[in-house]
């Protein structure tokens, strides 16, 4: 069987903000959303960053 798929539109969620506009501009600007885990305990875990 043979689906096809169509792109509508192109969306983001990530630490440096919402939507693909605010995103690009922060990375472009050179920020990270990379930071320690603050929100739990991360410290069992294999990595304490996300």
């Amino acid at each position: 069987m043979e689906r096809r798929v169509v792109v509508t539109g192109l969306g983001a969620i990530t630490p440096l903000g919402i939507g693909v506009e605010e995103s690009w501009k922060r990375i472009k600007a050179g920020e990270s959303g990379i930071t320690k885990i603050t929100k739990f305990d991360a410290s069992k875990l294999p990595s304490q960053i996300a």
